[in-house]
């Protein structure tokens, strides 16, 4: 992940709020039912603005939208080299707006805006413009076929799809999902997490500006059990995209299974950060402070479980308490701010809830553990030590500012402690000893894997989990394969 290290000169105002209905066909709509929703300012709990709350009769009329493009249009027909053109000119705009989608994102979600400024954003941009690359080199290739045959494979896209993202990075989870399928020639009905619509729409502006087709792309906010549950159980749609909780992925999977539509998942984690005595202590512990207190800790692949070796164990709690009582928590508009709230109630009460598990399962809380101020969802940056392997701070996803710090000493069975879990998004691992590091990396029952780092991304790197951490690859060349359907032509030759 871009690290924030440029702060804007002084506190950053609120943007306009311009998008709050669905976006339908290249029209902006009020929900067929007339419903909004509120979305919060998890800083203040203020009502920020009124959303139209999409439901099936919305779902019916963006897929029919989506369809009659696919179908008869001219996005999945386009020359290759128009459509990345396009793209590059929606990343251009996105670029040009990126001070003002970056304070949308902080008014939204929540997140400091130095974050938002110069780590997601960025990406953002970054990803839309991999993609566009990708646009005209997504070919299939000739095979040597027995008898007297021409045979040669094409790289289609897979038609509708179907796209439902969170609220944790809201901007950059819709780029990451529509990137590679505009590059394919795809279109798209996206719902965005009910918390955090507004980046979305302003995004989806932003497409139809840059001379994107109507019909390409398709917003809907709305409710997960209703405009959710109809975007995956309509017949006009061909692939589903979700990132998100593996219980609701487990739901999307047998609705998907009626019609079989193809499914990707990008899920949660509980990944290991490794640190052996050997390593260099400043970088590790501030990669290991990144690795779990970035975006308040509500990141799928954060460092939650940290095991350190016990040589260096006491110093490393040591320092990591000096970093959380130092962490400026606050206004997420300050520059100044390195902590911003958690999304919403929901999950400022999960996190309490689990830090009360901590204590009841015998962990030692070390410093955090309670709300910081009187007003909006903030928590303290939290540190549990003491943590055993089956206690539940240890083995299910808190999402939040809660770190579990476990000690080993057998270098043979950190490993499998490790791998105990139902989950493999990601890992890190923090050594001198390179080679040590490569054999440890290579055990890892991980998707990626950090070696002296953590939280590094790129378009380029594909990025998806093992295990119950998720379906198929975001990202990179391998993120196009979901996109894409594969056929097989072979001609006769007398």
């Amino acid at each position: 992940m871009a690290t924030a290290t440029e702060k804007p000169a002084k506190k950053v105002a609120r943007p306009k709020i311009r998008q709050t209905q669905c976006f339908i066909g290249g029209k902006w709509l009020d929900a067929a039912s007339g419903k909004t929703f509120d979305t919060i300012h998890p800083a203040t709990e203020e009502v920020i603005a009124k959303v139209a709350e999409g439901d099936k009769a919305d779902i019916d009329l963006a897929v029919d939208a989506a369809r009659a493009q696919f179908d008869g249009g001219e996005w999945s027909r386009m020359n290759a080299r128009e459509r990345g053109r396009l793209m590059y000119k929606l990343a251009d705009l996105i670029e040009e707006e990126a001070d003002e989608l970056a304070a949308l994102e902080t008014l939204d979600n929540g997140k400091p805006i130095n974050d938002s400024r110069n780590a997601d954003i960025p990406l953002v941009i970054d990803c839309i413009r991999y993609y566009a690359g990708w646009a005209d080199k997504i070919q299939g290739s000739t095979i040597p076929v027995s008898g007297d045959y021409f045979c040669y494979t094409r790289r289609e896209p897979v038609g509708v799809v179907g796209q439902i993202i969170p609220w944790n990075f809201p901007a950059l989870m819709a780029a990451w999902k529509w990137g590679p399928a505009l590059a394919t020639g795809c279109t798209i009905v996206m719902k965005p997490a009910e918390q955090t619509p507004l980046t979305c729409l302003r995004m989806a502006h932003l497409a139809q500006k840059a001379g994107i087709p109507d019909g390409v792309i398709n917003v809907v906010p709305g409710y997960g059990p209703t405009a959710g549950a109809a975007l995956v159980a309509h017949p006009g749609v061909d692939k589903i995209a979700f990132t998100g909780e593996g219980a609701t992925a487990k739901i999307i999977q047998r609705s998907a299974l009626e019609t079989m539509k193809r499914v990707t998942f990008e899920l949660g984690g509980k990944s290991p950060n490794v640190v052996f005595a050997d390593a260099d202590l400043d970088a590790a512990i501030h990669g290991a402070h990144f690795a779990l207190y970035f975006n308040q800790g509500q990141c799928c692949c954060a460092g939650s479980r940290l095991f350190v070796q016990d040589k260096i164990h006491d110093e490393f709690v040591d320092r990591l308490q000096d970093l959380n009582k130092s962490r400026r928590i606050g206004d997420p508009f300050d520059p100044e701010t390195e902590q911003g709230p958690q999304v919403d109630q929901a999950q400022f009460d999960k996190i309490l809830k689990y830090v009360e598990y901590g204590k009841e399962d015998g962990a030692k809380l070390v410093n955090g553990g309670a709300r910081h101020g009187d007003k909006g969802y903030f928590i303290e940056p939290t540190m549990f030590t003491g943590v055993k392997d089956d206690m539940r701070i240890a083995k299910e996803e808190i999402f939040g500012p809660v770190m579990s710090v476990l000690k080993f000493s057998d270098v043979d069975e950190i490993a499998r402690r490790a791998n105990a879990t139902n989950d493999g998004l990601a890992a890190a691992v923090w050594t001198r000893d390179i080679a040590k590091a490569h054999r440890f990396a290579n055990k890892l029952r991980a998707g990626t894997v950090w070696i002296n780092c953590y939280d590094v991304f790129d378009a380029a790197a594909p990025f998806g989990g093992f295990k119950e951490s998720g379906l198929g690859r975001e990202l990179g060349e391998a993120g196009l394969a979901a996109y894409t359907e594969l056929k097989t032509v072979t001609v006769a030759m007398n």
